[in-house]
């Protein structure tokens, strides 16, 4: 075997690794597309749900055959490409994609596999034509006879279509359906369920079988050619089937039908996404594979291998299909990534109000704005007696959702649209060889569904709305970074050879690697004794107790070091330090908003019926929201002095902040370490402590006073000295504050203070 042979070999396999990878990276990604109606709804126990979806894989991936030839000949012209070309971009494109899709899925934010791939593709084989045409001393305007650009145009434009398509058909077909069924169940299934059951299996048995599964190894030509002669006549003996059965599940049996439809759909939903998908995730690996053995049996050197064969139709071979079947299924009930992903879905569909992950933005507020001025002009068209009539239909017990532990995002019904529409337009799409995207369709149902349920309020539409806009544009980022990132790694390729092959492979392992820290690292970080209280149907005072001792301890503890890094920072006119402490203040004030928002739902969970526990923890948060204000003015104007370049503080101004910073740290540690041991009483003894301090910033205050009068001293520094002694004065008086929550009376437990001394931030 030859050096060149050798080379062309090591691509080969770094591609079937990559493909493997990829797998388990896309499959983490995508889960949520078949998995959150079910998991939202809780159809069902997640093992379940998870053999349910393990058939659908299964099979869908049997059936996927034909998808391959998109990573051949949907994006470029293989024949304008010789061998050498031809592989140089799909390394490229799989070193990209793996590493894009795990940066998503390490954020929990959902993106497309199929964008991702097509825009990797035509990067990647955009850059490799423009080298050829320049190596030729060509023309640019030949790059369209490289570019399957019509083919393209129409895949890119249909992705991107999908989008309002299953948005609009999301939302007017769970309208209608919530108008049938409205939110009470116990008399419209028995009036309905039996004709809905049979009409939403139906729809998913026709589509999967006779679209879905059309040219696959499990139905041969003569049958699917009776079955599109006979269609009619078939889908009216499949719908009478599943009308009789879910008629006899309800009246025979007392089973909810919704339920057979929610496993249906993510069956189906399961199956189209192997059938769809699979070529995003093995499609090129295996074009790389049939490259290479054309090339091995050609006998032609690699730069002069014309590789037109692959825009013939080339068969996959079965056992591979069966293979990259059980990687996915391996991945689907293992990957704690796919659990990550799935949050951001459910959070923005759900039924129930609660702590939104997104702000809101302009463009958010906008949208929402013009949605109420619609609605308006509706109800006015409609009429009050119509408009209070369907207002009945939405009616709903949303105290139930909100807090029973087990109440599902939402119910049955619109779990039952989301996998039907979405299965549909999938399954449609496969069988006219498009790679539609499951992500943008499932994701666009469930927000169309969930707009025509009323889960969008007055309260929360804005940051729901938000939440959606973040994704698309995360979609949007997705297709030019994949465009780019492929296009200079194919030049990396090209002009690196072995060397740039082995380098990125290294860092691709490295980056992958790194990216699995990051992940556990958030993961841990969410999983606080808060959230974790939070998932409990019930808090105990004690409970309340501890976990607010738990909170002010780390606050101040981090609060401690915060101010000697901003301290530290002024001194050493260092951005970097003062940079880290900014970010340390960013991330106080995340945590403390999100505690914030949390704050009415909190207060439900307390099992006692005395308003003090409530009240007790309500005058914490006052505590520490007023620690974040001052520490975040300081490092605020600590940073803006360094960053316009101010003149630097004297030294004997810096000693003085410098051992203030010290004994402020030493306090809040000593505080930390009383809150740990649950010793609240000694407290007390640290108060002298604190009063110490406070002593100190006067004396502080009226030296720096004479400093002022009696000699030249800059504005800029004086202000910012004065600012940092105040707001640690401000501190110190919360301090306070806290003590005389845990003071001890002759009753056990924190003394609360009366109703006029509660912040105006809370009362």
């Amino acid at each position: 075997m030859t050096l060149v042979d050798t080379y062309y070999l090591i691509i080969v396999i770094c591609l079937i690794v990559l493909a493997v990878s990829d797998l388990m990276v896309g499959v983490s990604n995508d889960a949520v597309n078949f998995l959150n109606s079910a998991f939202g709804s809780k159809v069902a126990n997640r093992r379940t749900i998870l053999i349910v979806a393990t058939i659908g894989i299964g099979l869908g991936a049997m059936s996927s055959s034909g998808m391959m030839e998109i990573a051949r000949k949907g994006i470029f012209n293989p024949e304008m490409f010789t061998f050498a070309d031809i592989m140089i971009i799909f390394l490229a494109v799989m070193i990209t994609d793996i590493l894009l899709l795990d940066l998503f899925n390490t954020f929990g934010m959902p993106t497309s596999t199929t964008v991702s791939i097509m825009f990797e593709l035509l990067g990647a084989a955009f850059m490799v034509a423009c080298i050829k045409i320049m190596a030729d001393g060509g023309s640019f305007s030949t790059l369209g006879e490289y570019l399957n650009t019509s083919n393209a145009i129409l895949i890119i434009a249909g992705i991107f279509l999908s989008v309002l398509i299953a948005f609009s058909l999301g939302t007017m077909v769970q309208y209608l359906t919530r108008l049938v069924f409205s939110f009470n169940l116990d008399q419209s299934l028995k009036r309905y369920g039996a004709v809905f059951g049979g009409i939403a299996i139906t729809t998913i048995t026709y589509f999967l079988l006779i679209k879905g599964m059309k040219g696959s190894s499990f139905i041969n030509p003569e049958t699917a050619k009776w079955m599109k002669q006979n269609t009619l006549i078939l889908l009216g003996i499949i719908f009478t089937f599943w009308t009789a059965v879910c008629y006899l599940l309800t009246f025979a049996f007392k089973v909810n039908v919704l339920k057979v439809v929610v496993l249906s759909g993510t069956f189906s939903l399961a199956m189209a996404f192997a059938g769809n998908d699979l070529v995003n995730f093995i499609g090129v690996p295996l074009a790389g594979l049939q490259s290479y053995e054309i090339y091995g049996a050609s006998g032609t050197e690699a730069n002069e291998l014309g590789m037109a064969v692959l825009g013939s139709k080339l068969q996959t071979n079965s056992w591979i299909l069966l293979a990259a079947g059980v990687i996915m299924i391996l991945t689907l009930w293992f990957s704690k990534k796919a659990r990550s992903v799935t949050e951001t879905e459910i959070n923005l569909a759900r039924q129930s109000v609660g702590a939104e992950r997104f702000k809101s933005n302009l463009l958010s507020r906008m949208i929402v704005r013009f949605g109420i001025g619609i609605g308006k002009t509706g109800n006015k068209i409609m009429g009050d007696s119509v408009r209070n009539k369907v207002d009945r239909r939405f009616q709903q017990n949303k105290s139930q959702l909100a807090m029973a532990k087990e109440a599902p995002a939402f119910d049955l019904v619109r779990a039952s649209v989301n996998l039907m529409m979405a299965s549909v337009l999938i399954a449609f799409a496969t069988s006219l060889k498009l790679p539609l995207s499951t992500t943008y369709v499932s994701f666009m149902v469930a927000m169309g569904t969930s707009l025509a349920d009323r889960a969008w309020d007055r309260d929360s539409a804005v940051y729901r709305v938000s939440g959606v806009i973040n994704v698309i544009s995360g979609w949007l980022f997705t297709a030019l970074v994949a465009f780019t990132s492929a296009a200079v790694l194919a030049i990396v390729l090209h002009f690196g050879g072995m060397i740039a092959v082995v380098a990125l492979m290294g860092l691709t392992v490295f980056l992958l690697v790194r990216s699995q820290i990051i992940h556990k690292r958030r993961e841990k970080k969410k999983n606080t004794s808060l959230s974790q209280l939070m998932d409990r149907d019930q808090i105990s005072s004690t409970e309340v107790f501890r976990e607010s001792e738990q909170r002010i301890s780390t606050t101040l503890f981090k609060v401690g070091y915060i101010l000697k890094d901003a301290i530290r920072g002024l001194s050493s006119e260092e951005r970097k330090v003062i940079l880290r402490a900014k970010t340390e203040i960013e991330n106080y004030q995340k945590e403390h908003e999100d505690l914030t928002a949390s704050f009415y739902y909190y207060l439900k969970k307390i099992d006692s019926e005395s308003p003090a526990e409530g009240q007790f923890y309500l005058h914490v948060l006052d505590f520490l929201q007023d620690l974040s204000q001052s520490v975040t003015l300081i490092g605020n104007k600590v940073f803006e002095h360094v960053n316009n370049l101010h003149k630097p503080m004297q030294k004997e101004k810096l000693d003085e902040l410098s051992h203030l910073a010290e004994e402020l740290a030493l306090l809040f540690n000593k505080i930390a370490d009383v809150m740990d041991k649950e010793e609240k009483g000694n407290l007390m003894g640290i108060e002298e402590s604190s009063n110490e301090i406070l002593l100190i910033i006067d004396q502080l205050e009226k030296a720096h006073i004479a400093r002022v009068k009696g000699e030249k001293s800059s504005p800029k520094n004086s202000m910012l000295y004065i600012s940092i002694l105040l707001e640690c004065k401000d501190i110190l008086d919360s301090f306070k504050g806290l003590v005389d929550l845990y003071e001890k009376d002759e009753n056990p437990g924190p003394k609360v203070p009366p109703k006029d001394t509660l912040s105006p931030v809370y009362s």
